[in-house]
């Protein structure tokens, strides 16, 4: 095995070392590993003609219309003795079309069209597969390429429906360019209402892609559109992975959705969950051929502990073809952008990150804890989407921070654009939940802002759903909790709670963006300091909708706060867009006061002065900057419309002197107010990013 690594050639693997000499000692592994992926690529190549082909899988599986409109069925079901077709189209006759067997575990069955020569099965009615195991039983089963299940009302369970309409949605847009500076709005269509009830995709369409456009938001990740059974899972337990949510509307009100989307110079991420899948059978993947493995590794390899689900088998030939096909068809049928790929930390390694604190030490990343065929198939899907789509983006959460996660496969790494900075929020929560402000440890926080690895790109974010859920608060619910209900009126004098809560909601936010990443992430509805927690309808809350909406409303009360929170966020978005401190390198930090509760940093050439003090205002304050020149204030949190004090002069103009100061070359004085964060420009720079 030594010997077979020792020839493996990576070939941009020394400037994957050079960033990081820490990582020689490890040159094997990925030797290792990109030596399995090459193994992968060539095989793919022999059997298959390549990964294009490969990857198309779903143009032939589950159910395919022929141009003489006789229609073909083919399905992967190694373990089943027998597998029948049944539906509205023969009267549920479990007996009357059988598939035939074919090797590999596949099996197919040809409908010949009607006399009238139209297919053999209408568009919108149900079909079942039948399956007979070897044991005598027999299963009824939806298909695993399924692309549309529906669940009638009275029902728990989906049923898979024959989608083939007669006029399909064309995609009239062409997909946006990747941005340079990533700003994604992180959605979910069922809550995305101010009403009591699940959303529809032609509501987001028509009343929140509007919104998102206007706060300068460049991305969306759409969470929970592949099926699954149980609505308050959140999108994590998928039973079908070909079919958008039909809770919210048909595939074409999707289509069209990403289609606006486009329209608008918006990307659209899915959020896709191959990390895991749910455990229902009659409308899931899990015993699909009657066997406890299929799909995924047999017990206990096969279920995860903690989330109650099945794990695939990533080392499978039709379990790779299944999933690659599925990331192609989100691609090209509905024409996202990229994904966020869910749960990777539970992917790499065996023990799924349960029980593991990760100190960041390198051999936690490497050696037999690690999942190597998850790890290789997450390199397979990266190097086939970069590869077939140059502008696609592809997030990995993962909390483990594994190193290469986000340097290119030919350098040897797993091939992500961005990994999300995951214990930026955990930070901001710990703060509000545990510290006084003024026992706020400044250094401590920057040092959470800044703690990434060099030449990966991380999306920084205050918040995102996970703390929006119950059992915890969202940053503005911490701030200003019960006062949220009879306080945010503009009309009556803001109360101490109100005003720190707005004052610091912004704070928060804005340093996040500048300091955190290379990308920002907001969850909706939270940009406006959006009351209350996130809550589905489910058992122990009678089945309630209050908690599972979005009140888009409260910011079109001019006379509450929450249009002033907006506003912010709005401009802090549109003052990056102009210069463009995402896609710069990492600022430099010249000042974290601890005393003063002061930060100040410049990136991109833009000057970010923050002071966290509850009650100290400071004049003439010095701080540093690199570039010479003539600065002014572009964006400042004090404004009356942010609902801030309106202390600040913005016709000013602040000239440097040649004094270094803090690492820097040059210095200037400043008057920044206690609760206040100001970005200043220099006026002499074409910031033309």
């Amino acid at each position: 095995m030594a010997d077979r690594e020792d020839n493996v050639t990576i070939p941009e693997l020394n400037s994957l070392l050079q960033m990081d000499p820490y990582l020689k000692p490890y040159e094997k592994d990925f030797k290792r590993r990109y030596g399995l992926l090459q193994k992968q690529l060539f095989l793919l190549e022999e059997a298959e003609g390549g990964f294009d082909q490969f990857t198309r899988s779903y143009r032939t599986f589950g159910v395919q219309r022929q141009p003489d409109n006789s229609l073909f069925f083919q399905e992967w079901a190694p373990a089943a003795e027998a597998l029948f077709l049944t539906g509205d189209f023969n009267g549920w006759d479990k007996f009357a079309h059988p598939y035939t067997k074919k090797d590999y575990g596949k099996w197919e069955l040809t409908l010949p069209p009607k006399h009238d020569r139209s297919p053999a099965v209408d568009h919108n009615s149900k079909l079942k597969v039948v399956v007979h195991t070897k044991e005598g039983e027999r299963f009824y089963r939806i298909s695993p390429w399924a692309k549309y299940v529906t669940r009638e009302e009275k029902s728990v369970i989906y049923d898979w429906v024959h989608w083939d309409p007669p006029q399909p949605y064309i995609h009239v847009h062409p997909r946006p360019k990747k941005p340079k500076s990533l700003r994604i709005y992180e959605s979910h269509v069922g809550i995305a209402s101010p009403e009591g009830k699940i959303a529809s995709y032609t509501n987001f369409t028509t009343n929140v892609l509007p919104r998102i456009k206007d706060l300068g938001y460049n991305c969306i990740q759409l969470m929970a559109i592949m099926e699954h059974a149980y609505y308050a899972s959140f999108g994590y337990q998928i039973t079908s992975f070909f079919a958008a949510s039909s809770r919210y509307g048909t595939p074409d009100e999707l289509k069209q959705l990403i289609d606006v989307a486009h329209s608008m110079g918006i990307m659209v991420l899915l959020d896709v969950v191959h990390s895991h899948a749910s455990k229902n059978t009659e409308d899931g993947l899990n015993q699909f051929d009657g066997s406890d493995s299929c799909f995924f590794h047999a017990p206990p390899r096969g279920e995860h502990s903690l989330w109650g689900s099945r794990l695939f088998n990533y080392s499978s030939w039709e379990v790779l073809r299944f999933l690659l096909s599925n990331l192609r068809w989100w691609m090209e049928e509905y024409r996202f952008d990229g994904f966020r790929f869910d749960g990777v930390t539970s992917m790499l390694y065996h023990h799924h990150g349960i029980g593991s604190g990760f100190s960041g030490d390198y051999s936690e990343y490497f050696g037999l804890q690690v999942d190597e065929e998850s790890l290789v198939y997450l390199m397979l899907a990266n190097h086939i989407l970069h590869t077939l789509y140059p502008d696609c983006i592809t997030i990995a959460e993962d909390v483990s921070g594994m190193p290469a996660l986000c340097r290119g496969v030919a350098e040897g790494g797993l091939g992500f654009d961005y990994r999300l900075a995951m214990a930026i929020p955990d930070k901001w929560i710990q703060i509000l939940k545990e510290f006084k402000d003024e026992d706020w440890n400044i250094g401590n926080i920057i040092h959470t802002l800044t703690n990434r690895r060099y030449g990966e790109n991380c999306i920084a974010y205050a918040e995102s759903h996970d703390q929006a859920l119950v059992g915890d608060k969202t940053l503005a619910f911490w701030l200003m909790d019960k006062e949220m209900y009879t306080n945010m009126s503009s009309l009556i004098p803001m109360t101490p709670i109100i005003d720190r809560g707005i004052q610091l909601h912004k704070m928060i936010r804005l340093l996040t963006h500048g300091l955190g990443g290379e990308g920002y992430l907001n969850f909706m509805g939270n940009e406006f300091g959006h009351p209350e927690w996130l809550d589905f309808p489910r058992e122990g809350n009678n089945q309630s909708y209050h908690y599972a909406r979005r009140q888009f409303n409260l910011v079109d009360m001019d006379h509450l706060r929450y249009c002033q929170l907006y506003a912010f966020d709005r401009d802090m978005n549109r003052t990056e867009d102009k210069y463009g401190w995402l896609a710069a390198p990492p600022a430099y930090v010249s000042a974290k006061h601890e005393e003063d509760k002061v930060i100040v940093f410049d990136r991109a050439n833009v000057l970010f002065i923050f002071n966290f003090h509850p009650t100290k205002s400071f004049q003439d304050y010095r701080v540093a900057v690199e570039a010479a020149g003539k600065y002014r204030i572009k964006l400042d949190s004090d404004e009356a419309q942010y609902g801030g004090h309106g202390r600040l002069e913005h016709n000013t103009e602040f000239f440097t002197e040649p004094q270094p100061f803090h690492g820097r070359s040059h210095s200037m004085k400043v008057y920044i107010p206690c609760r206040t964060a100001i970005v200043l420009a220099n006026e002499e720079i074409d910031y033309c990013y």
